[in-house]
């Protein structure tokens, strides 16, 4: 992705190097492990966030690494990017774009959804309106699911952002109301449909991104790389040792790649109903 020499979103807060409390979360082990890799590209995190705090808060000097302060530099221009691709997406029907905020954090954080560790991956909270990633993440993308290449990342942010497009547009209530009064198998097949739309959404901006002049060659097969890494099926297989389709919460990993390859091809949000298409 052509990204250097070019403005990055203001729209950005940075917690690096603040801490607060220690984290807890309820369930035994294997629950929680299965749990954080399942959420790792975010979506509704109220089921990770049931936590407790304890211990004293506090704010140390914070020192990047170069590969770091430069990798921070790059999520600002993605994140610029989308507001470019939103607003306009926005304005053309008559709507105004209300920009998210991204947090950069180390290790743990505080957001309206409540407290999340760095482990619990990148995350979007309706509550505040704002985009949550440990840039430690970009890291594991590689190392953990093999997942390389800068637009690996972008993917990752236009995802969570897409999940605010779903909360401007009213989607994210109403699924998350229908979600409150469905079994635990069927509120995981509507979070599956919301989560394959933010993916729809991020190949959507991809299509736009690239109208822009700032992809490059090998760019949208990063991106669907990072999607296929992070199927439910290939993280329980590989994590779990098998599938349990009744707890998807993300789609698979053919799903997710379609979705967002659909989106990228089509640019066209009317062909984004995940909840109403045979996924």
């Amino acid at each position: 992705m052509k990204w250097q020499g070019r403005q990055g979103s203001d729209n950005v807060e940075d917690r690096r190097g603040m801490s607060k409390g220690k984290m807890a979360l309820g369930g035994g082990i294997g629950t929680i492990v299965i749990i954080l890799i399942v959420l790792l590209l975010g979506g509704d995190p109220s089921a990770l966030l049931n936590t407790t705090s304890s211990g004293t808060s506090g704010t140390e000097q914070y020192q990047p690494s170069a590969e770091e302060a430069q990798l921070a530099e790059f999520v600002k221009v993605v994140l610029k990017d989308t507001e470019t691709v939103w607003g306009k997406i926005f304005k053309q029907s008559g709507s105004t774009y209300r920009m998210p905020v991204l947090v950069l954090f180390s290790s743990q954080v505080q957001s309206a959804c409540g407290y999340a560790s760095g482990a619990s991956g990148p995350f979007y909270c309706p509550g505040d309106e704002k985009v949550y990633i440990d840039l430690s993440f970009c890291d594991e993308l590689k190392t953990r699911f093999g997942a390389y290449g800068d637009f690996a990342v972008a993917y990752v942010i236009a995802h969570e952002v897409g999940h605010h497009v779903q909360n401007l547009l009213g989607i994210l209530e109403q699924v998350n109301t229908q979600r409150s009064r469905l079994s635990e198998t069927s509120a995981n097949q509507l979070s599956v449909r919301l989560e394959l739309q933010a993916d729809f959404l991020a190949g959507m901006w991809a299509h736009y991104e690239e109208g822009l002049g700032y992809l490059e060659t090998g760019d949208i097969e990063e991106a669907m790389n990072a999607a296929a890494a992070v199927g439910d099926d290939v993280l329980q297989e590989k994590y779990q040792g098998r599938i349990y389709p009744d707890s998807f919460t993300h789609g698979t990993a053919d799903q997710r790649k379609s979705w967002f390859a659909k989106g990228y091809k089509t640019g066209d949000f009317d062909s984004g109903d995940t909840f109403s298409a045979d996924i």
